[in-house]
Formats: structure tokens, C-alpha cells, sequence
């Protein structure tokens, strides 16, 4: 039996290199296993990196065969992640949200499973989503406890039930939260601990000679329901103005995961294919330009890029925002970091 195991769920490249430093920094000595449940984080995985590594099916949409198949999926990824801690004696695991059943089951269902005698949740962060709260409104509340009814027919299926944020901070299970360097948020103090950077930069790394390049980086916008198509088409040309205007014809786009239809690639942009993280490649890859919209890797293309190279976010006039509240805390965020926002005018 080991003392200490320490379980990271990942869903992004971002919450790995997280789940990496806190390994490195914050558990040593324990026993690492990796789990990962977005089929994207699949290429820049390093088994070597862990103790145990495993991808887990979302029971929502990779149930199994059958008519509860979302159930007996649930089950079945129990015992995988079981099988891949073994017996232990303490278990933290870390998550970036705990209100959702595919995570939430493994908070009472895994220790016992795993000789447990105590058991701690702490949050990874999750890039800009995480400078602010979520409260649980009545509603999601009352969608938890009837969570719990699957204990009905499969009793290790206990949801734990909470309030407060929805990602877990407030919750008697959450004894810590970690958050990105430089990075405003809402969390408790007593709880939170800010990791070093994710992604060392390279202060050695120098242009070469030659034309100069820029990347875009792209994420769902009319997809997320953030824009109009006219509105997006109309970011995605300013973009294109912007970097001519800067004399870069050379220009690379960097879609999202979530963004198939590649919604601000140009027909001349040249597309980048990753087998590392968005962060990394920034870190080690010189660009003479970073621009987007509201992604989050603008706020690391800003803290490991040379401070003469231009980070900007545009069409912030364009984007709808949930409030005004989202606007103003997300606006602070990018602008702490440093990145030069475009912004002509209110939102909704």
C-alpha cells in the first residue's frame, strides 16, 4: 500500500501542464496517475511522466452498449481509475470541476475502492474561465440530488452534493485551489496556491533571418455562440488588415480543438499542427506577432514572449459577453497580463 497517490482528471492541454507542475512541486513523493477524458490531450500525453496514464471514456458520450449504458460506463470507469491508483492511504485528487457526475462519483466511490482513510479534492485551474465564480443556481442544486438516485441500482454511485461555486471551491471536499501566476480570481484565500509558470520561457530562442510571422489563434466564436457570423467575419478582416498593416504576410493559424469550421483562418494562413501544448510551442517558438479574440494562450503568448512582440486581442466590442461583470473581470485579466486589447465599444 502507498502512503500518498495523487489523481489529476484533464480534459486540456492547459490543465496538463498544471497536473505537471503540481506534480513536480507540490506532490513528490506520491504515487502519479494521470487521467485524461478529451480525446484532444491524447498527442501531447508522456506516459513516461507518470506513474499510471489512462484515457476515460465520457459516460455521456461514449456509453456503453445497452440501455444504461451511461451508467455502466460510469461504473466501468470506476474501476479503471481504481485499478490505476491501487491501494493507498491518502488520495488527492485534482480536477478543474467538480459539479459534473463524471468526476464528482470518484470523490466517495474511490476510496474506499483504494483503502483510503483520507481522501482531498483540490481544483486545477482552467485558463480564463477561472478568474471568476459560477454559483449554482436552485435549479442545478436540485439536478444534484437527483444524482443521487442511481445509488438505487448501483450503490458505489453516491454524488456528493454541494453549493457555492460549481467547480467545487466552497465544498467540504476542496481543501485547496490552485490558480495561474499573474491571474486575478475570486477563490478563497486560505485555500488558493498560485503555481509557478506552466511553461518556462526561452530566453534563448531567436528569430531568424527572413520574412517576418505571426500567429493566429483561433477558437470557436460563432460555434460558442460568442458572435454573430457577420460580427466574426468582420474580426477575423480586421485581423488580417492589422497584421498588413504590420508588414507580416506570413501567417500561421493555431485552431482550437473545439473549433473544426476554423472560424478566423484566411485562405493564405498556413495551419499549425501541435503534438505539444499551445503553451509550449509559444514558449519555444519566436513570433514577431500573437492575435486572437478572447483565448486564453494570449495570456501565456504575453508572459513568455519578448516584451517588444505584439500580443493582441481584438473584436472585444463584438463578443457577447453573459454580463457586463464577465467583461469587466476578463478585460482586467488580459490587461494585467499585458495584452493589448482592442476594444471599440460596449458589449452585450
Amino acid at each position: 500500500m502507498r502512503e500518498r497517490v495523487a489523481l489529476y482528471f484533464v480534459a486540456s492541454p492547459l490543465q496538463y501542464l498544471a497536473a505537471r507542475r503540481i506534480a513536480e512541486n507540490y506532490e513528490p513523493g506520491a504515487r502519479q496517475v494521470l487521467v485524461w477524458y478529451k480525446r484532444g490531450v491524447t498527442p501531447i500525453v508522456r506516459q513516461t511522466d507518470w506513474d499510471a496514464a489512462a484515457y476515460m471514456p465520457w459516460p455521456r458520450w461514449e456509453p456503453l452498449p445497452g440501455p444504461f449504458g451511461r451508467l455502466a460506463r460510469q461504473r466501468e470507469n470506476i474501476r479503471l481509475v481504481a485499478d490505476l491508483v491501487g491501494q493507498c492511504q491518502v488520495l488527492h485528487i485534482h480536477s478543474a470541476v467538480f459539479d459534473t457526475e463524471a468526476i464528482n462519483y470518484f470523490l466517495r466511490a474511490l476510496p474506499p475502492r483504494c483503502g483510503a482513510r483520507e481522501m482531498h479534492a483540490r481544483i486545477l485551474p482552467d485558463g480564463i474561465i477561472s478568474i471568476r465564480r459560477y454559483p449554482l443556481s436552485a435549479a442545478k442544486r436540485l439536478a444534484q440530488y437527483a444524482r443521487k438516485l442511481r445509488r438505487l441500482v448501483a450503490p458505489e454511485l453516491d454524488y456528493w452534493c454541494f453549493g457555492g461555486d460549481r467547480i467545487g471551491s466552497d465544498a467540504p471536499f476542496c481543501d485547496r485551489i490552485y490558480v495561474l501566476p499573474g491571474l486575478p480570481h475570486e477563490y478563497p484565500p486560505a485555500k488558493t496556491v498560485v503555481l509557478p509558470p506552466l511553461v518556462e520561457p526561452d530566453h534563448t530562442r531567436q528569430r531568424t533571418a527572413g520574412e517576418p510571422t505571426a500567429l493566429v489563434i483561433g477558437q470557436p466564436l460563432v460555434g460558442a455562440g460568442l458572435m454573430q457570423p457577420a460580427d466574426r467575419d468582420a474580426v477575423s478582416n480586421e485581423i488580417h488588415a492589422w497584421l498588413a498593416g504590420q508588414g507580416i504576410a506570413r501567417i500561421f493559424y493555431k485552431g482550437h480543438p473545439k473549433d473544426p469550421a476554423q472560424e478566423l483562418r484566411q485562405p493564405d494562413y498556413q495551419t499549425v499542427t501541435l503534438d505539444e501544448p499551445l503553451e509550449v510551442h509559444l514558449a519555444h517558438t519566436p513570433y514577431d506577432a500573437v492575435v486572437g479574440v478572447r483565448s486564453s494562450a494570449l495570456l501565456f503568448a504575453r508572459q513568455t514572449a519578448p516584451a517588444s512582440t505584439p500580443v493582441v486581442a481584438f473584436g472585444w466590442d463584438r463578443v457577447r459577453f453573459k454580463s457586463a461583470d464577465e467583461k469587466r473581470q476578463m478585460l482586467d485579466a488580459f490587461r494585467t497580463t499585458g495584452v493589448d486589447v482592442h476594444d471599440n465599444g460596449p458589449t452585450s
